[in-house]
């Protein structure tokens, strides 16, 4: 299971908004093995393309180093569909690395954004349910 805050779920929705035409990209960030996402980083698509996302690794090697800082890890990428569904792609099972990252997919084909979340694990996709959290829990 994903867990999103509010804010962080407008966050990534927004910066794939405003990257169209071009597909938009981030990280998310964490406690390692968790689904609690804590962060988000948005970055540039370095591949500048409609079809595919790439995130240069000088970006990556700054968002670890402000996580680990924080006291979390990169947990998760993030990036929109602008034609097709929330749904990895084959390029997208290529890049997936890492199996305890959560792949989220915004798709901005239809009039509302649509976020779905997968682990991928040896080319396997297993969708995960995603929770928007509307307001933070009171601390005790």
């Amino acid at each position: 299971m994903l867990r999103l805050p509010n804010e962080i779920y407008l966050q990534m929705i927004g910066h794939c908004i405003t990257g169209l035409p071009d597909e938009a990209c981030g990280l998310l960030t964490g406690p390692y093995g968790s689904g609690e996402i804590v962060g988000c980083y948005p970055t540039r698509n370095a591949a500048a393309s409609a079809r595919l996302y790439e995130i240069d690794p000088v970006e990556i090697l700054h968002v670890d180093r402000d996580a680990q800082k924080r006291g979390v890890d990169i947990i998760g990428v993030f990036h929109s569909h602008t034609h097709t569904d929330a749904y990895p792609s084959p390029t997208d099972v290529a890049q997936a690395l890492d199996p305890g990252w959560h792949y989220v997919l915004v798709s901005l084909r239809d009039t509302h954004p649509v976020v779905r979340s997968y682990s991928i694990v040896d080319g396997e996709i297993t969708e995960e349910s995603v929770v928007v959290l509307t307001h933070a829990a009171k601390a005790s």
